[in-house]
């Protein structure tokens, strides 16, 4: 008699695994892809690869020495490696993403427990350690359509360009005109330059219910109310809050990054909040520091206020009694 059958929780399940689910977030990043390898030339597509590759490599390994089962079948890793090599620029040697892969991978994923357990995001923990450590080679981006070798490495001179968010830091409004920052045609990472393809593949994640809406629009709304109501001198306010929105990967990091399951919150209202304090943060740092891009550190702080955030805004238990009820 199965149905008389008692078993721990979860005791609601669902079809998609960890596996399905990361597949669905590889092919929303595919477009973005694209367009990189259009723009920057094959040197996109072999730092992707060598990115995702080295994340499942070192998450083989480590399970492999440590004598854990292997994990590398729910692509979890690949995703990982694909969003590192993402928040990267076109111009940057090859041993950078393996470095971040292997810091990502080993140090902020593996050694807190593996996939559901690491406290922030595995990618932007790295980029920021890169960003921490290596400055130099994390600021130097690339012009539209200067195709870079492959494999070799590339000097800082030949490549130095910079980009709209630089400018908007700068007090002064971007060379690009808007539909160029909105399609792609702007010096960036490999996987920030192109909104219209990042919003594509965020609407497919939102079709087949891979994420929710609640941390992107309160994100994106959050720097775009702050942004019309703080804008560049001299600009026009609609034009600024649309220069910071296409500008520093802030909808890339809306779309993928803030809605990873592990580091943000549970319920729907707690989302909101999550995404009004990444909101709040990124333009706090690109309005008062002295770095101009302040995304992956907002998103970074918020990983860390996400169990408070759980905990404050968590649903009553079904059944149960509020304080001040006998």
């Amino acid at each position: 008699m199965d149905f008389l059958k008692v078993t721990s929780s979860p005791h609601m399940r669902h079809e998609d695994t960890t596996r399905v689910i990361m597949l669905d977030v590889i092919l929303a990043l595919v477009p973005a892809l694209i367009w990189a390898v259009y723009i920057f030339g094959t040197r996109a597509l072999v730092l992707t690869i060598v990115s995702a590759a080295s994340a499942v490599i070192f998450e083989f390994l480590y399970r492999l020495i440590m004598k854990k089962s292997a994990t590398v079948g729910d692509f979890s890793a690949v995703v990982t490696g694909i969003l590192l090599a993402y928040t990267l620029p076109v111009s940057v040697p090859m041993w950078m993403p393996v470095l971040g892969s292997f810091f990502a991978i080993v140090i902020v994923k593996q050694l807190y427990g593996g996939i559901g357990k690491n406290v922030v995001n595995p990618a932007l923990a790295a980029r920021v350690f890169l960003f921490l450590a290596f400055p130099s080679e994390m600021a130097t981006y690339t012009s539209p359509f200067t195709k870079l070798p492959a494999f070799a490495n590339v000097g800082a001179d030949v490549v130095a360009s910079a980009t709209p968010l630089s400018n908007l830091k700068a007090g002064t409004a971007p060379d690009e005109k808007l539909i160029d920052l909105f399609i792609g045609n702007s010096a960036g990472c490999i996987g920030e330059v192109s909104i219209l393809l990042v919003l594509a593949g965020g609407l497919y994640l939102l079709v087949r219910k891979t994420i929710t809406w609640h941390i992107p629009v309160s994100f994106i709304l959050t720097s775009a109310v702050i942004a019309y109501i703080f804008p560049g001198t001299g600009m026009d306010a609609v034009q600024y809050v649309l220069s910071e929105l296409c500008t520093g990967g802030l909808v890339m990091a809306a779309v993928f990054m803030a809605t990873d399951y592990t580091t943000s919150p549970v319920s729907s209202k707690g989302r909101i909040i999550y995404g009004i304090g990444c909101g709040l943060i990124t333009m706090l740092i690109r309005k008062c520091g002295s770095y101009d891009e302040g995304v992956s550190f907002a998103i970074l702080v918020m990983n860390c206020l996400a169990w408070y955030i759980d905990k404050f805004t968590r649903p009553r238990v079904f059944g149960g009694a509020k304080k001040n009820e006998k």
